[in-house]
């Protein structure tokens, strides 16, 4: 049974990936196709894929339609706007025998893309809206629930961590970062690790506009570059309450009396809002008994829990595992393309900025997407949805870069024309594209290596996990 699940798993999500990032790709050829066949432009050939072609056919108006060998991205060849024959082929008649078409045609055509990948994104937020968007308490969050009294460097030393020399303390609620409001986990943890800002000193620096006890203030922080992908952290973790998802018969647990769906508010006078604080102090304890307070039906209740050996994990092993609540988030499309926009454009300013850590090496490309849409297939359709939408508003961001090969270069090179009152030199076009048609490339094949190397890291073999482990 479990070799027909992993199975049927993988179909689904091979299913999923073909849908949602070939759909991604299909759409923005999708927008130049139909805006070329509205303003009556010579449509060559439709390829979804690069490279040779793998199959396909001849439609009634002429066009091939392909799919090509390399699933990287996809093209519609337009001789009239631009010359690519580096990665189109060549073009039947030749480019420069057909009439050449308008500035309106050309600005039209190379936007179309991207404008179609927008508008598939609002309608999947909007879809996303009405059934909501799965999420967890820690997710949802932008409370302490752990401050990290260490954090470890590349070098594998330990520092004592940015967020204790700042006094953050757990329970602080974070506002904004740098005067960037952040209103979940994933966007505070965006935010501060696209920061580029830098003490007088030369230490990176970051102002964290918390709220304690309801007041509140601007604290800074000095973040560290930590962690496999050495970017900015503090040594924070969300808070989150745990609660029981089940107690094993006749372990300490069941003996001192906790019950499923028992939500643990505090060990001993110490509040518990993050499972790495649960744990430090059950091994903080260990050597004797220790009040465990809950939370049951509305009430607190108190529980007495053993004292324990010091042994590895049977300071924890009390048998129960533990969860967190999961919610649906109902967003509105609107919020939600304006926070994926916000998210690309601090991507995009980060890896132009000379103080910032995030270089090209950070990037995904199509290994690292197609990895991404895999882990959400196998979590739930709705992130496999919520991925879509930030993919294609990535691509409609990325291709309006004024960079000769994408929409944004074919654009600046017809507004340089349309300012000096003739085109610029065809030659001058197609070397231009051709080098940078070679750049794109090595960079695809640059950021894919970090990709594997980031897929192969995730599947090393986990440490093993303590016994009250969170059940998700």
């Amino acid at each position: 049974m479990d070799l027909i699940h992993s199975l049927f798993s993988n179909v689904w999500a091979v299913f999923l990936i073909v849908l949602f990032f070939g759909g991604s790709i299909f759409v923005h050829e999708l927008g130049h196709f139909l805006a070329a066949r509205r303003r009556g432009l010579k449509v060559e050939r439709f390829s979804i894929g690069f490279g040779p072609r793998v199959f396909g056919w001849r439609g009634r108006d002429g066009v091939d339609y392909r799919l090509s060998l390399l699933p990287l991205g996809g093209y519609v060849a337009l001789p009239q706007l631009a010359d690519l024959k580096g990665v189109e082929g060549d073009s039947t008649p030749p480019s420069d025998a057909l009439p050449p078409i308008s500035y309106a045609d050309k600005m039209i055509v190379s936007v179309a893309g991207a404008v179609f990948n927008l508008i598939f994104a609002f309608i999947l937020a909007t879809l996303l809206w009405f059934i909501g968007q799965p999420s967890s308490a820690e997710q949802a969050t932008t409370r302490i629930g752990f401050v990290s009294p260490t954090i470890e460097l590349e070098d594998g030393s330990r520092i004592t961590s940015p967020a204790v020399e700042a006094g953050l303390q757990i329970g602080d609620t974070i506002r904004a970062i740098d005067g960037v409001a952040v209103s979940d986990w994933q966007e505070l943890m965006q935010t501060l690790v696209t920061g580029s800002e830098l003490a007088l000193d030369g230490r990176r620096k970051a102002i964290f506009t918390i709220e304690r006890d309801g007041a509140p203030r601007d604290v800074t922080v000095y973040p560290r570059l930590a962690g496999d992908e050495r970017v900015r952290r503090v040594g924070i973790a969300p808070a989150y309450e745990l609660i029981v998802h089940s107690v094993a018969a006749d372990s300490r647990a069941a003996r001192a009396g906790v019950r499923p769906q028992d939500r643990i508010a505090a060990i001993g006078a110490k509040p518990i809002l993050n499972l790495q604080t649960y744990i430090d102090e059950l091994t903080a304890t260990a050597e004797q008994t220790v009040e465990l307070q809950v939370r049951r039906e509305g009430a607190l209740v108190a529980v007495t829990l053993p004292a324990r050996s010091t042994k590895p994990g049977d300071a924890t092993d009390l048998g129960m595992a533990l969860t967190t609540d999961s919610i649906l988030i109902h967003e509105n499309p609107v919020r939600q393309f304006t926070g994926h926009l916000a998210m690309t454009w601090r991507t995009l300013a980060s890896l132009v900025h000379p103080h910032s850590d995030i270089g090209i090496s950070k990037l995904s490309g199509p290994v690292g997407i197609i990895r991404v849409f895999h882990l959400a297939a196998q979590a739930d359709i709705r992130i496999v949805l919520w991925f879509t939408i930030l993919v294609n508003i990535n691509l409609a961001v990325f291709n309006l870069l004024p960079i000769p090969v994408l929409d944004g270069g074919h654009m600046l090179f017809a507004t340089i024309g349309r300012i000096r009152g003739r085109a610029l030199p065809a030659n001058f076009i197609a070397s231009t594209q051709s080098i940078f048609v070679v750049l794109l490339f090595t960079m695809i094949l640059y950021v894919s290596f970090f990709d594997v190397r980031r897929i192969a890291r995730d599947l090393r073999p986990a440490e093993p996990a303590p016994a009250s482990s969170p059940a998700r």
